[in-house]
């Protein structure tokens, strides 16, 4: 495998890869996002081993661009409302699909997202020859709920490719990698774990934490489904306002199904002036709710397969202390600075919000540990672009290293 000459394919979910690739061109990062897209990530290896690319990302504004050595698509997902058996075949069909895709661009290797098809279905890559290098960024199963029959008969189907039918695992957190490694009963391939990666000048210009704390500002910043916690965000609001405390504000920032229901039913509950639902929000708007904010809450539910949760790392690299669960795999990495509480236990969220309300000398002592644990997601050697590079140089290596040997032999 000639580094000049790779092709490398690389399938994720739904983000807007075009605009990213765009403002990657002109040396800028996608405003849609806080962190460094992992398509922005792709393009620069891409441009570093002088290879191929073609991103395919599941959206449903259908497009193409070719640029040069890219390939960059938006591709609709058939019968997005599928459900049961229905959304089973459509996920094996896309994959399907995807291997053609593969096929027709002569892929050396294959980048697989979490989501964009079953597992199982990349060792077909593998059986014909591309190595597909898997990129898990939300846990296989639920942390704190039980398997259903079919998702027990999915990772069944998939143990072999983490065992053997991928070339090396990128997981982006150390909760991905144990549940890997139970699954193939620890024989699978090399795991590289990897953080999000942040750029130092997106949250040098923030302020600290108003000390006035009037008002005291809570940010959610996220998707707006029931399964992320809204709605338990929006009972704590209830209590707060039955209990007569008037100066806390929860800024809510996102889109998502459940949007307009929740403002509707903070309207109708009479807290809609304190607790408000922003919608989408651009980078630099979420720049400054960060600068306003004073404690970021992340209450996703048990019922919701998280990876990382960038958020989080936004809020302590904001040097903004977080209230969440185990749920969220980056709590781990945070130390101090993370107040946690047990998964779906509204009342406990909201005690630990009026906590840090409350407690001045608490809540300086988790800002303080904010600083601790920052430096990490700046580290770029620590990012999923560099992971990828490894894996890629040493699948090239190993191509060389056998190719030589060969050589040597028939000289002998």
């Amino acid at each position: 495998m000639d580094k000049k000459s790779l092709r490398i394919l690389f399938t994720v979910g739904p983000e807007d890869v075009i605009d990213a690739y765009k403002h990657w061109v002109k040396g800028e990062d996608a405003p849609s996002q806080v962190s460094v897209p992992y398509s922005a990530q792709f393009y620069e290896v891409c441009q570093k081993l002088n290879a191929y690319g073609y991103v395919i990302a599941q959206r449903n504004d259908k497009d193409l661009i070719q640029d040069g050595r890219f390939i960059v698509e938006h591709r609709p997902v058939p019968l997005p409302k599928a459900s049961g058996i229905v959304y089973h075949f459509r996920q094996i069909w896309y994959g399907l699909h995807l291997l053609v895709s593969a096929i027709r661009f002569r892929a050396d290797i294959a980048i697989a997202s979490t989501g964009t098809t079953y597992w199982f279905v990349f060792s077909l890559f593998s059986w014909l020859g591309i190595k597909v290098i898997p990129s898990v960024h939300c846990t296989l199963w639920y942390k704190y709920l039980p398997q259903r029959p079919i998702d027990k008969l999915i990772l069944t189907l998939s143990r072999n490719f983490f065992a053997s039918d991928c070339q090396a695992i990128m997981a982006v957190s150390h909760d991905i990698s144990q549940q890997i490694s139970q699954l193939t009963a620890k024989r699978h391939q090399p795991i590289l774990e990897f953080f999000p990666t942040f750029r130092r000048c997106d949250f040098n210009s923030l302020n600290p934490p108003s000390e006035s704390r009037s008002p005291f500002s809570i940010l959610f910043a996220g998707r707006i489904e029931e399964n992320k916690g809204l709605f338990d965000l929006l009972e704590i609001a209830k209590r707060f306002a039955k209990q007569g405390i008037k100066d806390i504000n929860f800024h809510i920032c996102g889109t998502g199904s459940v949007l307009e229901p929740l403002r509707l039913a903070a309207k109708e509950s009479g807290v809609d002036a304190f607790f408000i639902c922003h919608g989408y929000c651009t980078k630099p708007q979420m720049r400054e709710y960060f600068n306003r904010s004073h404690v970021v809450v992340v209450p996703t539910r048990k019922n919701f397969i998280e990876g990382f949760n960038r958020v989080v790392c936004e809020s302590i690299l904001s040097g903004r202390p977080v209230v969440t669960s185990s749920v969220c795999p980056a709590l781990s990495y945070m130390g101090d600075a993370v107040f946690e509480v047990p998964p779906n236990d509204t009342k406990a969220y909201g005690d630990a919000l009026l906590e840090l309300y409350e407690n001045k000398e608490l809540y300086e002592r988790k800002r303080q540990a904010c600083l601790e644990v920052q430096e990490q997601f700046y580290d770029q050697t620590k990012s999923w672009g560099f992971a990828l590079e490894s894996i890629i140089n040493a699948a090239c290596y190993e191509k060389e290293a056998k190719t030589s040997y060969m050589l040597s032999n028939i000289r002998q």
